[in-house]
């Protein structure tokens, strides 16, 4: 369980690290190569309605383990293109909802960064030994995961890695955080 004592560094890690995110992707410049316009957008557009696509994920050229070494599927791989399509539901980004679930997945992170620094360090330890176990904690959760899109999904190694340093930078302010609200 967490004490009630680490719920004010819950809170306001996640507040800090929500308004931190907030800057890095609203205001400061590097995060605005994340995202390319498809070429023809208009065409292909008009292609991906006309197949009545439904949320999810999707993968092309499509195989399973079964037909992925048959001829004919290596000839759609190496014909091209490659790549993940993710769908979502027609309409403008649901940003307040979108916001929202940012700001309880911050507020998770900081639950488990607490619990975790709460059975390994004692009450009234220094600053700089909370610091680090709850900073080591918190970037895990925001930074490395976000390798994966890298490995597995094909996302830009320059984009993953400006992910990776968000996630840097929200695991320092966590752990700022929870340095200076340890209970003493």
């Amino acid at each position: 369980m967490v004490p009630l004592a680490l719920w004010l560094p819950i809170v306001l890690s996640a507040v800090i690290v929500f308004v931190a995110s907030s800057i890095m992707h609203m205001v400061l410049p590097y995060h605005k190569s994340d995202y390319s316009q498809l070429p023809d957008e208009d065409k292909l557009l008009s292609g991906l309605r006309a197949a009545n696509l439904k949320r999810g994920l999707y993968v092309f050229p499509y195989c399973t383990h079964k037909n992925m070494k048959a001829p004919e599927t290596m000839e759609k791989y190496k014909q091209g293109p490659v790549g993940f399509l993710t769908i979502l539901p027609s309409g403008p980004p649901a940003m307040p909802k979108f916001l929202v679930q940012w700001f309880v997945y911050c507020l998770l992170i900081g639950f488990f960064v607490a619990y975790l620094t709460w059975h390994t360090v004692a009450v009234g330890t220094d600053y700089l030994a909370v610091f680090r176990v709850a900073g080591t904690a918190a970037f895990m959760a925001y930074g490395l995961g976000n390798l994966s899109n890298g490995i597995w999904k094909g996302q830009m190694w320059v984009t993953t890695l400006k992910e990776v340093f968000d996630g840097l930078v929200y695991g320092l302010l966590t752990a700022g955080t929870f340095g200076w609200l340890w209970p003493r």
